[in-house]
């Protein structure tokens, strides 16, 4: 009689055997699910579900705080109300992405924002480039007599605490509206329609979100728009959303803190310097500010066209199947 510690496995249950062994037949095609998992779009609203159900949470939190009050508005931009609202945002979008990650079985890199390249060169290149292309923008409607810049807007140790303020804040900005239109949306969205008729749709949408600010206008949304083209270019041509985030945190610090114009309709507060404007819309860009000036779309331009001839390959990159787990022998023997 053998020993049954002894005793082989039966063949079927053999490491060899089993390698051997063909594939199971893939699950069938559903209006659900693709041959690849589930349908890009599917994802895309369960991604959206779940920042919806964040969000919700935490309005209704809030509500039970401060009994239904509504909080006061303001038409001023503060380092603080700006902080707040953007880092909540950045926050949502990386728990419904690690998320989803779990469930699509990809890294939190693979989304635009590896943490290895963290505020790397590319995010120090990007920022001022984003910084110089507000200022020639700047530049140029001086030039026409229609900027001009009055003074120093605050004093002493206010300074070197503004700046800091401001720069934290911008920052948070770049993460939080990067990775929010052009980081799990933009990845999923290419997997289902390829990546420019994505970064066509999530550009327009970018556009489309900034109607709520006051005073904003036809044309201030078309420049939100040519900015969210150029962002997906970095993307494209980068691989990830580094030089887009330092762009954007470099234009927005320029802008709203050092030069202290208007953002998309909105006053800064605590600039570093006051200024004003005088001439037609088409020049200044009105209520809106620069980003409304025929200036935005053509310093838009010339700075796509030189990093493009700069950054000729196309480095960023989608994986339509998600990568599965291979059997390992240990397991098979174990």
């Amino acid at each position: 009689m053998s020993d049954p510690e002894l005793t082989p496995p039966p063949p079927e249950l053999t490491s060899s055997s089993v390698a051997s062994a063909p594939p199971p037949p893939p699950p069938p095609n559903t209006v659900f699910r693709g041959p690849d998992g589930i349908r890009a779009g599917w994802r895309v609203l369960i991604f959206l579900a779940i920042l919806a159900g964040l969000s919700i949470a935490v309005f209704v939190s809030i509500g039970i705080i401060t009994h239904g009050k509504r909080p006061p508005v303001t038409a001023q931009l503060t380092p603080s109300g700006l902080s707040l609202t953007e880092g909540v945002m950045f926050l949502f979008v990386a728990i419904a992405t690690i998320i989803m990650g779990r469930i699509e079985h990809r890294r939190w890199g693979q989304y635009g924002l590896p943490i290895l390249s963290a505020f790397k060169k590319d995010f120090w290149i990007g920022t001022i480039v984003g910084f110089t292309a507000i200022s020639a923008c700047l530049l140029g409607i001086f030039a026409l007599h229609g900027f001009h810049v009055t003074g120093l807007a605050i004093h002493g140790s206010l300074i070197p605490s503004s700046v800091a303020a401001w720069c934290v804040t911008f920052v948070l900005v770049g993460l939080s509206e990067e990775f929010t239109f052009r980081g799990y949306l933009q990845y999923t969205l290419t997997t289902g329609m390829r990546f420019w008729p994505s970064a066509i749709l999530l550009s327009i949408l970018f556009g489309a979100v900034h109607l709520g600010n006051p005073g904003e206008t036809v044309a201030g949304v078309s420049s939100v728009v040519l900015f969210g083209l150029l962002f997906c270019l970095f993307l494209r041509r980068r691989g990830n959303l580094w030089w887009p985030v330092g762009f954007h945190a470099g234009w927005d610090w320029g802008q709203t803190f050092f030069y202290g114009v208007p953002d998309s309709g909105l006053k800064p507060y605590h600039s570093l310097f006051d200024s004003t404007f005088s001439g037609p819309h088409w020049l200044t860009g009105g209520s809106v500010g620069p980003e409304a000036s025929i200036f935005t779309p053509i310093v838009l331009l010339i700075v796509a066209i030189f990093f493009a001839s700069l950054y000729r390959n196309d480095l960023y990159s989608v994986h339509v199947h998600p990568p599965t787990l291979q059997p390992q022998a240990s397991d098979l023997t174990a």
